[in-house]
């Protein structure tokens, strides 16, 4: 393999759901909604809620298990393992080492990446430049959340948006083109309207550990930056929209996938779009509409396909790859 020439290919994914699954109805029955206010404002018909003890560790594990099995490839190739959570087992050690420990895979580095929404994309730009640079060969990269856990089930503007789940794909050194181009951008300025804020000091928790969301700001400014990292990508990559096959944004709300492809020009039917079945799954949203895709065969070898997310930091990214 020319060393001057890597590039890092897609080879294998995976997908985990927890087994419980909670419909709006379910939730309307607590909260001051209905399911048709529910679907009409985000496209959300149900998620999936992680069982008592289940962890973002617990989700990744089957998901790459599926993903590796995917590949051809096993947990000892492994030389990278990067996980995307903001709902991480402990404090620290990382999740991404614990899964490093379930896998039984020792070689090479395990950190985990928070960048909420964007995190899976943050992830793949880190692993890819790994790769690139000769550091790793194969690497696997997870995003994996349980959201249910964060989320103040009392509070209809946030609880009825997000769901549980993990998604993985592996990644291998190759001398064919594989990802295209990757652009990462953050603001932090914009912190104030997507936090937890909060935090464990002195055994208590200071702050709310509940999530909080600006609804209204959020959309705007995510609508604004997914098509402007859009567009970066495509013009890294020497290319325009009307060769790309797929676009796969982050699954937080239908309203934003379909504003977001209206304003890129591209066709509503080529956006992968799985929020009504999963919700909001944060850095697992991006893998688990990919791994479906891949699954149904709507995604095939050789097709074009754009990754993008925008979450709290402010943080957005793109990649764009050749499967």
């Amino acid at each position: 393999m020319n060393s001057t020439n890597l590039h890092s290919r897609i080879i294998g994914s995976g997908r985990c759901l927890p087994e419980r699954i909670v419909s709006n109805g379910e939730l309307a029955a607590n909260l001051d909604t209905t399911d048709e206010w529910i679907r009409s404002r985000t496209g959300i018909g149900q998620r999936h809620i992680a069982a008592e003890g289940q962890t973002s560790s617990d989700l990744a594990f089957a998901a790459s298990q599926q993903a590796l099995a995917a590949a051809g490839v096993s947990a000892a190739e492994l030389d990278l393992i990067i996980v995307a959570t903001s709902t991480p087992d402990f404090i620290f050690p990382s999740t991404a080492c614990l899964l490093q420990a379930k896998l039984g895979a020792k070689n090479g580095a395990a950190f985990d990446v928070q960048a909420v929404c964007s995190g899976f994309v943050y992830a793949l730009t880190t692993a890819d430049a790994y790769i690139r640079g000769g550091l790793a060969r194969t690497a696997l990269v997870v995003g994996a959340e349980v959201f249910s856990r964060i989320l103040d089930w009392n509070d209809r503007s946030t609880a009825v948006l997000f769901g549980d789940g993990a998604g993985a794909v592996v990644l291998r050194a190759d001398n064919a083109p594989g990802i295209e181009a990757c652009a990462l951008h953050a603001d932090g300025s914009q912190a104030g309207i997507l936090s937890v804020p909060g935090n464990v000091c002195g055994g208590k928790v200071i702050g709310s550990p509940f999530l909080q969301m600006d609804g209204q700001a959020v959309f705007k400014f995510a609508v604004r930056v997914l098509d402007e990292v859009a567009r970066e990508v495509l013009a890294k990559a020497n290319t325009d929209i009307e060769h790309l096959d797929w676009l796969i944004p982050h699954q937080a709300n239908v309203r934003i996938i379909e504003a977001t492809a209206k304003r890129l020009g591209l066709p509503s039917e080529r956006a992968i779009v799985s929020v009504e079945r999963h919700a909001n799954t944060s850095a697992a949203s991006i893998p688990l509409a990919f791994d479906e895709a891949v699954r149904d065969g709507r995604i095939r070898q050789g097709q074009r396909v754009l990754f993008e997310g925008v979450g709290g930091g402010f943080t957005w990214g793109a990649v764009l790859f050749r499967f």
